[in-house]
């Protein structure tokens, strides 16, 4: 009969994950990156990653994690700090509260105004 271990979970987000979690998600996926699905070398760098990413609402706990090959797992954190800009920007703006970087000049946020006279001419006033 063996003994059922508890999942370990994190107290907070920035806290190590001890080694002996690290061994038992490299054992439950067979020492296979999850990513490229192949079977990460000995002496190969490899790192946790967290399936759903903490900044998108994953949880800092072992049935989040699995291991992947270092090179992927930069690629992925990159495209999950992309994603949470993308959402956070529409989400903003969708709110009314996100102000574009550069305003169109004689747009209504501007203090430029333009003008046309009688004859066609145009008068940049601010």
């Amino acid at each position: 009969m063996t003994r059922r271990v508890p999942e370990w979970i994190g107290s907070h987000p920035d806290q190590k994950i001890p080694q002996r979690v690290r061994l038992r998600v490299f054992e439950r996926f067979s020492g296979v990156c999850q990513i490229s699905k192949r079977k990460i070398q000995v002496g190969e760098a490899w790192e946790i990653d967290h399936k759903l990413s903490l900044k998108n609402g994953g949880e800092h706990r072992e049935s989040n994690f699995r291991p992947v090959l270092k090179t992927y797992h930069k690629k992925k954190s990159a495209q999950d700090q992309k994603d949470k800009a993308d959402t956070y920007r529409k989400r903003s703006k969708h709110l009314g509260i996100y102000e574009p970087k550069r305003k169109i000049p004689g747009s209504k946020g501007t203090p430029y105004k333009v003008r046309l006279t009688s004859t066609g001419q145009r008068v940049e006033k601010r």
